[in-house]
Parts: C-alpha cells; sequence; structure tokens
C-alpha cells in the first residue's frame, strides 16, 4: 500500500449551497462523514483546508487538523497546493484531494487512486472513472465525462455527452440512443507535489474557465492524467440541499 496524505478543501462560500460543509446529515455536519471516509483509507494523515473559521472550529471540534488558506482560490486544487506549500511537503509526495461533498467516498477508493499514480511513473495525477449506467446520466450536463486514449491516458473532461454517437441521434441532440462506452468522471485525484506546484503556479486555462473542470488546466500544459477505473461506485455526492435526505438515508445503516 502507498504512502500518501489526504487534503480535504471545504469553503464556506458556495454560490449553489452556503455552508454547505457544515450541513448536518444523520446528525453530524457533512464535513466529519468525509473526514471519518478519509481516516478509514490508512492515509498517513488527513488535512482539512479551509479558509473558514467556522468550518476550521467544526473540524477542529470534530478532531481533525486544519490549515486555514487564502479566501480567493478559483478551485480546490489551489487550495490543497497552498496546504502543500505552507507544510513544505516533498516533490514525491503523493497527495489525495478529496472534496468535502463526498460523505459516500469509500475509502477503498482513496487508496486506489493513491495506487493508481504510484504504478504510473510518468503521470502527474491519477483520477477515477465509472462506466455511464443510462441515458439520462449521460445527457445530464451536471455529470462529468472523460474520454481516454488507449492506454488510459485522459484525453478530455467534459460536461458535454461525450463520446458522442453520431449516428444514434439522427433527430438531433434530444434523440440520442447511444452511451455505451461513455464514462463518468469521479472527482477523486491523487497528485505528485511537485506536479500540483507548477499546476497551482499556472493561471486558469481557457477551458477550464469554459467547462468550469479545473482539470482542463491540466490537460492544457500536457501534464498526463492516468485514469483507472474504479473498484467500486461511490455514493451520491452533495449538490444541493435537496439531495441531504438521499444521502442521510443510505448512512444510516452506518450510523
Amino acid at each position: 500500500m502507498p504512502a500518501f496524505s489526504i487534503v480535504i478543501p471545504a469553503r464556506h462560500a458556495s454560490s449553489r449551497f452556503p455552508g454547505k460543509p457544515l450541513a448536518l446529515i444523520a446528525g453530524k455536519p457533512m464535513l466529519q462523514w468525509v473526514y471519518e471516509r478519509a481516516r478509514a483509507s490508512a492515509a498517513r494523515e488527513v488535512i482539512v483546508a479551509t479558509d473558514d473559521a467556522r468550518i476550521a472550529q467544526a473540524a477542529e471540534g470534530f478532531g481533525a487538523r486544519v490549515v486555514m488558506t487564502a479566501p480567493e482560490h478559483a478551485s480546490g486544487t489551489d487550495r490543497v497546493a497552498e496546504v502543500v506549500a505552507k507544510l513544505g511537503w516533498p516533490d514525491d509526495t503523493i497527495v489525495v484531494n478529496l472534496q468535502g461533498d463526498e460523505p459516500l467516498m469509500p475509502a477503498a477508493l482513496l487508496r486506489q487512486v493513491a495506487a493508481a499514480l504510484v504504478a504510473h511513473p510518468g503521470a502527474a495525477i491519477a483520477t477515477l472513472a465509472a462506466p455511464i449506467t443510462s441515458l439520462e446520466e449521460f445527457l445530464d450536463t451536471n455529470v462529468v465525462k472523460v474520454v481516454l486514449d488507449a492506454t488510459g491516458r485522459a484525453l478530455y473532461f467534459s460536461r458535454a455527452p461525450i463520446p458522442w454517437a453520431r449516428d444514434g441521434a439522427s433527430g438531433g441532440f434530444a434523440t440520442q440512443t447511444v452511451f455505451d462506452g461513455a464514462r463518468r468522471h469521479l472527482g477523486l485525484y491523487a497528485y505528485r507535489v511537485g506536479a500540483l506546484r507548477r499546476l497551482a503556479a499556472w493561471a486558469p486555462a481557457e477551458l477550464e474557465d469554459r467547462e468550469k473542470l479545473e482539470q482542463l488546466r491540466a490537460l492544457a500544459h500536457g501534464l498526463e492524467i492516468r485514469v483507472v477505473d474504479a473498484a467500486e461506485r461511490p455514493g451520491p455526492d452533495v449538490n444541493s440541499p435537496a439531495d441531504l435526505p438521499r444521502v442521510a438515508a443510505l448512512l444510516n445503516p452506518v450510523c
């Protein structure tokens, strides 16, 4: 099992769901569920990175180590990079970026994404994907898709339905019937710290701004992102308050 650390970026000022990390699920802040999943992965350390005193106080209350970061970061990756810089981690350190809205992320996938980066020395980043299982999922712009080359390196990520089967939509976009072979990207990343430093030093790329997908900055600058199929499918993340009851119902057996 490779040695790796986990950083959980958590911010209070979300446009779609302000205060999301502190939303209660089955009696505990969502961030606590995420932290407990991270601790279960056997990572050598788990750090919560935030710019908000309320989140820091809550995290310290359930025993997490907190690193305060600047409020102006455009992405979780940039927040993780600040933690890495503050703590002076060596370039060959592997750090997993676990988003703070993933209370149902299996610990096994945290280990898997770190191991994938170790297994591919030429990669700067590793991430996970899963087969798309319905046409509705394929057409949903909230579902990020990824297409790969023949060796498993990412070619592109998009909110649009890709790869698009031309012959499956003879009557236009809404008539598409084909989605086999499409993959859903799971927003879990492992970075080599040296690559993360370079990534954070670059300005956001044009494609990153258009799609609002931070991983496109890495592709725009030629960094290799290795994608492997997830060993199991995680439960749903939390995007809005409406997602909380569904996630709570799934967590109840764990409580």
